[in-house]
């Protein structure tokens, strides 16, 4: 029950995501979905725009009664976030 609510609640981001981006930050581009990760390409003068962005969207996404918190990373690539 909670690994597909959590299913649902990335799906729902991505879509919140996929309809603001365009207009709030076109450079950015959604790369790719791992399990409960979304990983973003964005020029790096706009990273700090983008974490508030995405941030904004995805603890947004469903209303529960505990805050959804996301974490963030920043790097050249992926496998440097981990």
């Amino acid at each position: 029950m909670v690994q597909g609510s959590a299913a649902d609640l990335i799906k729902l981001a991505m879509i919140s995501l996929h309809a603001a981006l365009p207009t709030e930050l076109p450079e950015a581009r959604l790369l790719l979905q791992i399990h409960d990760e979304l990983v973003f390409e964005v020029p790096q003068p706009l990273a700090d725009q983008t974490i508030e962005t995405v941030r904004r969207h995805m603890e947004s996404a469903m209303e529960l009664r505990v805050p959804i918190v996301v974490d963030t990373a920043v790097s050249a690539n992926w496998m440097e976030c981990k």
